[in-house]
């Protein structure tokens, strides 16, 4: 559990909300450090560096300076106090850019991210057990992660599909999620590192449909945020282990975009609600947007009135409603001549080009050619009468023939 959750703020941001809600800040953070700034991200991943709030106190951490540190045990280790190391009179505290997933300071070499990711939680109950590798930590090396809200995968029963979902206090305010921090500086290097985990106990009643641990939030300003960090308990004791708890307090959740799910995205919509109008994804939100922006554009559009006298042509809506009242005129003529056909004038018109047609293709048909010789039909004997023809000598009609026989 707790293994994403968001912080896309600022580091002087951070500080503002933090000293409005009675959080004293007496150090931040410097922005200008490239190599340890914090990541400012609606997706936080483990390996991230995010922001941390604790006692400005020693690397060794609350309390006298201890003789040796041998192994990760507290009181089992033989460690014993140094006395000669006074506490300080007044206690200050500091925002401090710091690695999601806790290397303890007895680490040789930097671990692998499968080692580092097994340190990002600390579950609450194995701080009430002695010894461990925490047992070095939860005296001395309190502090508080510092985020916007968390994110936890809703399993649906019977498939493999889980539906993130976004978990924020009601009031809008920062979370600050207990936690526990370290630093260690490897062989043959010289460099230091911090690192930090977040404690996770039982979910509250809200949160139990979606997974059966959450982070332990203490809230702003409270007097159990201020004995959590309070420097001067460098002893684990009952009343501390009592702090963690499920929060009582009212939390908001809902389910996000599915993107959530990939290391590397990053979108302020992750924190919008899936069904929210605000949600870019919302289909019928998508379109209203987008008719409410052409509507705008028409309205910022100036009037522009010119002459057409001028050259100039016309302002451009006068020449849309032409052009547009040409294109109407010419599909109703098109409509028109299609309803003639369709009825019986129509139909008698065109039977009577069709005739018309018929009769000037038939006179082209018998006319002569200029030059040449009458066209006769191959299907008709002529009606021509010969007799007005001029007869050659020596023709005569065949029945004077037979008359003059006789």
């Amino acid at each position: 559990m707790c293994g994403r959750y968001a912080l896309a703020l600022r580091p002087a941001e951070i500080r503002q909300m933090l000293q409005n809600e009675n959080i004293p800040v007496d150090d931040g953070i410097d922005e200008e450090d490239e190599e340890e700034a914090p990541r400012q991200s609606y997706n936080f991943a483990p390996g991230y560096h995010g922001v941390v709030y604790r006692a400005d106190v020693p690397d060794w951490g609350a309390g006298p300076q201890r003789q040796q540190h041998t192994d990760a045990s507290d009181e089992e280790s033989g460690a014993v106090d140094d006395d000669s190391t006074t506490e300080p009179q007044s206690v200050r505290y500091k925002l401090q850019s710091m690695k999601w997933g806790l290397v303890p300071f007895w680490t040789k070499r930097n671990p692998d991210y499968g080692s580092m990711m097994k340190t990002i939680n600390c579950r609450d109950d194995s701080l009430a057990q002695g010894g461990g590798m925490w047992s070095s930590m939860k005296a001395r090396k309190r502090c508080i992660v510092v985020a916007q809200g968390f994110y936890e995968w809703l399993k649906k029963e019977g498939g493999r599909e889980k539906i993130p979902h976004f978990v924020r206090r009601r009031d809008g305010k920062l979370m600050c999620l207990a936690g526990l921090w370290d630093v260690v500086q490897y062989e043959k290097t010289e460099n230091k590192h911090y690192s930090y985990t977040i404690i996770t106990t039982d979910s509250n009643k809200q949160l139990r449909f979606l997974h059966d641990r959450m982070p332990v939030i203490l809230d702003n300003g409270s007097e159990d945020l201020r004995m959590w960090l309070d420097p001067k308990r460098h002893a684990w004791s009952k009343e501390l282990q009592a702090l963690l708890k499920p929060f009582d307090g009212e939390l908001e959740v809902y389910p996000v975009s599915k993107d959530v799910g990939k290391v590397g995205n990053n979108s302020p919509t992750f924190l919008i609600p899936i069904d929210s109008k605000e949600n870019r994804s919302n289909i019928a939100n998508f379109f209203a947007k987008g008719t409410a922006k052409k509507e705008e554009q028409q309205q910022q559009q100036p009037d522009v009135e010119v002459k057409k006298e001028e050259g100039f042509g016309v302002d451009s809506s006068s020449a849309r409603e032409e052009e547009e009242e040409k294109e109407t005129k010419a599909e109703a003529g098109v409509k028109r001549e299609a309803d003639d056909e369709l009825t019986g004038e129509g139909l008698k018109k065109k039977k009577v080009a069709a005739t018309t047609t018929k009769s000037k293709s038939k006179e082209k048909e018998m006319s002569p050619k200029k030059g040449g010789r009458n066209k006769i039909s191959a299907t008709s004997n002529g009606t021509k009468s010969p007799s007005k023809a001029k007869q050659q000598p020596g023709t005569q009609k065949i029945t004077r023939f037979f008359g003059n026989s006789s």
